[in-house]
């Protein structure tokens, strides 16, 4: 068996900082006591003036493995989420093939159990036409389900009204819907096609992607989970508007329907688009710094339940087309962590509840087994990081395939020193050691 101690970090966990010892038998947290008198056996990790946080679940990424290697895979970018420390990952369905069917479902699980560093699942797609799929789903095995209510690739935008109703009606996995309506985007698009040609300025991009379009969808997915009973969670809300449609009335626990922000809509607005251009263009839209402001009060007043990155990375040739030709989306997980520090800095959030949000109610939500809590008898999934150190986002340092950064040049005012993925030291001081025993995530349900 094989134990490591660490010593006098400040844990963050449960609404609580405090200085404690932590030991770790094989896997699993063994203890936490504020002095643990270590033996011969134990290796010794001194924590003396570090932080540490449960490992991040982030519940929104797009590895684009399989069919879209060239732009990221599952290897390279679990190592740069273990290295942003996230220690969890639910991954989408819209690869190559797309995730909407059990035979892909359990390829996606194979690719990961062979190549990840951190500890994985995925969510299950929807279409118009695999209702019996997802009936069919094991709800012990399966993360959630995914639904696009908006534009996006191949037959993954499920856009009939009966489909969809019998979809909230036929699972009882928490659905994860993106929303914006797509007939207002096509709209918008056309009117500014008729005046820029194909030369749209980047700027447009939330005025095409609009508050309007954000609104409309996520109101009819709301409206249809009270109508259903159906368990919905709203991924990476962009605007103010939205945010009457949630409430912090009831524990998370309680809550069937709930929402999701990401770290770029709450880090950039429409003033960045001018320098970062294509760079920040994601769907939907980064908007108006007073939704940015908004997302932050709603965020801290519980009506936002998670903090997610949605982690899309395009290459840099892809990115570099004109605003019709660059894709939407941005690698993030390797600098979420390290820019939700910043901004604890900044005042914006508390430490303790930037861990509720991006460790503790992942695991909540999706009723996610034995992690996303510092708690004896839990995975050992735990990011140490040192808040009087800086690190500076550059080309040699980051890890994401696609070798680009929206947050190119930014110096954080903090470091992830140490990441432990089931007890085991996967990531220290800027290099990896050997690839840890990863587990797909298992559902207390």
């Amino acid at each position: 068996m094989s134990k490591l101690l660490i010593q006098q970090a400040t844990l963050v966990n449960e609404g609580k900082s405090f200085v404690a010892d932590v030991l770790i038998e094989d896997e699993k947290i063994s203890a936490v006591e504020s002095r643990i008198s270590p033996d011969s056996t134990m290796e010794i990790i001194d924590a003396t003036g570090l932080h540490l946080l449960p490992g991040l679940i982030d519940d929104q990424v797009h590895f684009r493995e399989p069919g879209l290697t060239h732009k990221a895979d599952i290897e390279s970018e679990s190592k740069a989420a273990v290295a942003g420390g996230i220690t969890s990952y639910l991954e989408m369905p819209n690869t190559n093939p797309q995730t909407t069917s059990a035979a892909a479902f359990q390829d996606k699980l194979d690719r990961a159990d062979e190549k990840s560093w951190a500890n994985y699942n995925f969510l299950f797609g929807g279409t118009n036409d695999n209702i019996e799929e997802i009936r069919a789903i094991d709800i012990h095995k399966v993360a959630g389900l995914k639904l696009f209510l908006g534009s996006s690739t191949g037959n993954m935008l499920v856009d009939d009204e009966e489909v969809l109703e019998e979809v909230f009606r036929s699972t009882p996995l928490r659905i994860a819907v993106h929303c914006e309506d797509e007939q207002t985007i096509r709209t918008n698009l056309a009117q500014h096609k008729e005046q820029y040609g194909d030369a749209i300025p980047i700027e447009k991009h939330p005025v095409i992607r609009s508050e309007e379009a954000c609104y409309k969808s996520s109101s009819k997915a709301v409206a249809l989970a009270q109508k259903t009973g159906a368990r919905l969670h709203v991924f990476h809300l962009s605007t103010a508007k939205e945010l009457a449609l949630f409430s912090n009335d009831k524990p998370l626990q309680d809550k069937k329907i709930t929402a999701e922000v990401c770290v770029h809509h709450l880090w950039f607005s429409d003033e960045d688009y001018s320098q970062k251009g294509t760079h920040i263009k994601w769907n939907p839209a980064v908007k108006k710094a007073s939704d940015r402001d908004a997302l932050w009060e709603a965020l801290n007043d519980d009506r936002i339940d998670v903090i997610a990155t949605d982690h899309a990375p395009h290459t840099l040739e892809e990115k570099a087309g004109n605003y019709l030709q660059a894709p939407s989306g941005g690698p993030l997980v390797q600098h979420a962590l390290l820019a939700l520090l910043h901004s604890v800095k900044q005042g914006k959030i508390t430490l303790e509840k930037l861990v509720q949000k991006a460790c503790h109610n992942p695991a909540i939500l999706f009723d996610i087994a034995q992690r996303g809590y510092i708690r004896p008898g839990y995975y050992a999934d735990l990011v140490l990081v040192d808040l009087n150190k800086t690190y500076t986002v550059t080309p040699d340092n980051i890890l994401a395939k696609c070798g680009w950064s929206p947050f190119l040049g930014q110096t954080f005012d903090a470091c992830v020193e140490h990441t432990l993925v089931n007890g085991h030291v996967a990531y220290s001081k800027g290099d990896f050691t050997q690839r840890p025993p990863v587990k797909a995530l298992n559902f207390d349900r």
